[in-house]
């Protein structure tokens, strides 16, 4: 369970274009849901979301992870990241229209052009009205889909969002998940929950730049 947190000021490009972070705050445990959200708040806390003028939760579908989000973070501006949604939408053409086909693609495009672009409530309305005219073999995927969009509503603001500036998507947490796997996922490594979770402890107070609190 992890979660990274840093303020959109710390933010530059390289001259590649490349998005950087400048400095941030990494959380990571393996001791569950409550632990994660202990810590994201303190390490939030730490990172000056008391004195910040506004603070955005990204993060992708999972029920838990909103959760957290709006019990620790009541009153943050909450996105889905939008590669997940995306990701839903292409599921539901793959099935429609079968994977990979042209059909599929030109299905899907336009949505995801609208739901970038602030056409977010027409995408919705699309998957409503799929549901009265689909055929039956595919009812179920399309009730799912558009209930999962439903349950969204509120955090698919992605236009607005690219337009202030603030991410769309959840790449910083992709990019920290990948830094932990390569300390953690070397040929020969194997890690009772025990030593994962201490080995995990290190590593986060090193990233965090807070080893001088222990040593």
């Amino acid at each position: 369970y992890g979660a990274t947190v840093f303020r959109l000021g710390e933010r530059a490009e390289s001259q590649s274009g490349r998005k950087m972070i400048l400095s941030r705050g990494y959380v990571m445990t393996r001791r569950g849901v409550d632990a994660l959200a202990d810590q994201v708040f303190a390490e939030a806390v730490r990172q000056g979301m008391l004195v910040a003028e506004e603070v955005l939760v990204v993060a992708d579908g999972g029920v838990w992870i909103w959760k957290i989000a709006d019990d620790r973070f009541p009153r943050a501006k909450k996105r889905l990241d939008f590669y997940h949604a995306s990701e839903h939408l292409w599921a539901l053409a793959n099935e429609l229209y079968g994977a990979g086909t042209a059909q599929a693609r030109s299905w899907v495009e336009p949505l995801l052009h609208q739901l970038r672009h602030g056409g977010q409530l027409a995408v919705l309305s699309t998957l409503e009205d799929l549901k009265r005219t689909v055929r039956r073999k595919h009812r179920e995927t399309v009730n799912r889909e558009s209930a999962y969009f439903a349950s969204h509503r509120e955090r698919l603001d992605y236009e607005s969002g690219a337009r202030a500036g603030e991410p769309i998507g959840s790449g910083a947490m992709e990019s920290t998940c990948r830094q932990y796997q390569c300390r953690f996922k070397r040929p020969g490594q194997f890690w009772s929950t025990a030593g994962d979770e201490a080995l995990l402890a290190l590593e986060t107070f090193w990233r965090n730049e807070r080893w001088h609190l222990l040593f």
